[in-house]
């Protein structure tokens, strides 16, 4: 297995996952973004085969990696994954996003022992039309920040690829888009959980950008099980797999921002939030997913309702907080998780 991003938050929880399933897991990510991290607080280093700390936009270098590992199967989680990062910087995100998701298609395709690609993009690489209905793999892809743009983007290059060079070369490449995923682990800036527990951890009030803004929330673990759940399918069926997937909650589990904060507030007494009504970029305001591709050809479905996805990050952070291993918390949840 070979899995770039392994040292961000989504990356590190596949790999711990993978790892602990017996995969022999080869990384290839640039130094863990946050500090702390997930990948150095659960020392993720030591269950991996190989790690390799290096850029994707480095062709040369990924290709020589990805020879090296000889992987059957390829995920590709590596990426700028911010939107309002990518206001600040463009330039950097399309080139990570789309040139470094290239960089990733051509390694695979010169790389002999490759059979199957999961290319994560977003749920944000829908051209939004601000409706009540969930978009689904066929709806028109689009994107007005330069995230999402680069992710629309990235999707037409791994649709350029699987029709030009994979498909008759009998690798199967699919994307997969999920929603906005919580969990343990994460410290990235800009985002509503992280910035919640940062604020709780410091005693301050929590400032949030748009509260009526809806997402479709989800635990970290619904969507890499639909992600290895999919490159299995690859492996054992093939071409038939080789598309776009959204792997979202329950349609109810689409809640405003508010609603989010509320019902963090209530389980940590004392903790507050206001309005921070300074000017802000385009964000969309109304997102959801239509999973039900997923749920007929895969048998996927959420298992964590949006109440239990929070509850276990908080119980994660607290866990954290109280100097538990890391490693073995982790791990728990995934095994409750697979019990589910």
């Amino acid at each position: 297995m070979f899995l770039t991003g392994h040292t961000g938050f989504k990356g590190g929880w596949i790999a711990l996952w993978l790892s602990h399933m017996g995969a022999k897991v080869h990384g290839y990510a640039l130094t863990p973004p946050t500090k702390p991290s997930f990948f150095e607080e659960t020392q993720l280093q030591s269950s991996l085969s190989s790690s390799t700390i290096n850029d994707i936009r480095d062709l040369k270098n990924l290709c020589k990696a990805m020879q090296l590992a000889s992987p059957s199967v390829v995920i590709h989680m590596a990426a700028q994954p911010l939107v309002r990062e990518s206001y600040n910087s463009p330039v950097d995100t399309f080139f990570t996003n789309l040139i470094g998701t290239v960089n990733l298609l051509e390694a695979a395709r010169n790389t002999d022992s490759v059979q199957a690609i999961v290319n994560i993009t977003t749920d944000k690489c829908y051209e939004n039309q601000e409706w009540v209905w969930p978009y689904r793999e066929s709806d028109r892809l689009g994107g007005h920040d330069p995230y999402s743009s680069s992710k629309a983007c990235a999707e037409l290059a791994s649709a350029a690829y699987r029709k030009s060079f994979l498909a008759e070369a009998g690798v199967h490449l699919a994307t997969v888009r999920a929603g906005n995923v919580i969990g343990g682990g994460d410290w990235a800036a800009d985002r509503l959980i992280p910035d919640f527990l940062r604020a709780l951890d410091a005693g301050e009030t929590l400032r949030i950008r748009s509260p009526n803004a809806v997402r479709p929330w989800q635990h970290v673990l619904e969507p890499l099980s639909g992600y290895l759940l999919l490159a299995e399918e690859l492996i054992n069926q093939g071409a038939g797999y080789a598309d776009g997937w959204n792997f979202g909650p329950e349609e109810g589990d689409a809640k405003p921002v508010s609603t989010i904060v509320e019902q963090l507030c209530v389980r940590f007494p004392g903790s507050r939030w206001q309005l921070d009504d300074a000017p802000q970029p385009h964000e969309a305001g109304l997102l959801k997913l239509d999973s039900a591709k997923a749920k007929s050809k895969l048998s996927w479905a959420p298992r964590w309702p949006l109440e239990t996805a929070l509850n276990k990050t908080i119980e994660w952070h607290q866990a954290w907080r109280s100097g538990e291993s890391m490693t073995a918390f982790s791990t728990q949840q995934i095994e409750a998780y697979q019990a589910a």
